[in-house]
């Protein structure tokens, strides 16, 4: 089966290796959880990046004057019109407002109820041209009552967590690589201890090292491919039930969880990674463990 020779040890028949896929599948079933969320991270960073990264808001508090209200928004947008390094501005609807407040305040709240600050969504054209102290030192002389809401201040702090979050990730699956190398080792070892006399036999009639360590590598690499598969058959539907549940949340909260070409083609190596890892560990286990021994 895939090229690989006959086998002169009879490793099929030993009872500790009917665990080993089982152990592998575990470690795979992690490891795609956790390259799942690597990849959703990602994704996350990317678009609130994008969406929110070249963006200010600007905040007018309400007074009980309407003609002052009114006059200090005129202010700010002339301010802001003078400003270098500005693509768009847009004021925000009572309307709009009223709809994101909704699940706390109610429907029916009404907007003469409420003092709502005048709020403009404002759009940066180059960030590295765009001077946001001295646009706040010089809308807030004219303005008082106005404050500016820098979203990249909050949006690095998301980002740092986020990297920080990933990199736990990717420490998980060095550990998981870790594991599954420590459980080929142990069931490697334990295999050249039952058959010892066996191995002894063929190094009389002229076995190499590297002849012996390749049945064991073989042997190794379909069991991991074994359990490669068996983890991503459990991974797989796992991650579409978070997906699934993903949905049900608010959409500008989340990118689309769904998985392209290049994310599935890093899924499909995931089986054969775990196999060329487990044939790599148990060849030079058991060529360290034969230098030792005879």
């Amino acid at each position: 089966m895939l090229g690989i020779k006959r086998s002169d040890l009879p490793l099929d028949n030993d009872a500790h290796s009917r665990f080993l896929p089982w152990l592998i599948a575990f470690m795979v079933f992690l490891a795609v959880l956790a390259i799942g969320g690597i990849l959703v991270l990602n994704a996350t960073a990317a678009r609130w990046d994008q969406g929110v990264g070249g963006t200010l808001t600007v905040q007018i508090a309400a007074t009980e004057d309407p003609a002052r209200d009114q006059n200090n928004l005129q202010e700010v947008l002339n301010v802001i019109a003078a400003a270098s390094g500005i693509e768009r501005y847009v004021i925000i609807e009572e309307e709009h407002m009223m709809t994101l407040l909704e699940p706390w305040l109610g429907s029916s709240a009404n907007v003469n109820d409420l003092p709502l600050p005048k709020l403009i969504d404002v759009g940066l054209a180059d960030e590295a041209q765009f001077d946001l102290k001295d646009f706040t030192r010089t809308l807030q002389a004219r303005v008082p009552d106005a404050t500016v809401d820098d979203h990249r201040i909050w949006l690095q702090r998301l980002v740092n967590l986020i990297r920080t979050v990933e990199f736990i990730a990717m420490a998980i699956l060095v550990f998981i690589a870790l594991a599954t190398m420590g459980t080929v080792i142990f069931t490697t070892r334990t295999g050249l201890s039952i058959h010892k006399e066996a191995i002894e036999v063929l190094h009389l009639i002229g076995a190499q090292d590297s002849y012996i360590a390749g049945q064991f590598a073989a042997r190794a690499m379909m069991l991991g491919l074994k359990g490669g598969l068996i983890g991503m058959a459990l991974g797989l539907p796992a991650l579409y039930l978070v997906g699934s549940l993903a949905e049900s949340l608010e959409e500008a909260a989340l990118p689309d969880l769904s998985f392209g070409p290049i994310e599935w083609a890093i899924f499909a190596i995931i089986p054969l990674c775990v196999a060329g890892l487990a044939m790599t560990t148990a060849r030079s286990t058991v060529l360290r463990s034969l230098a030792r021994m005879l």
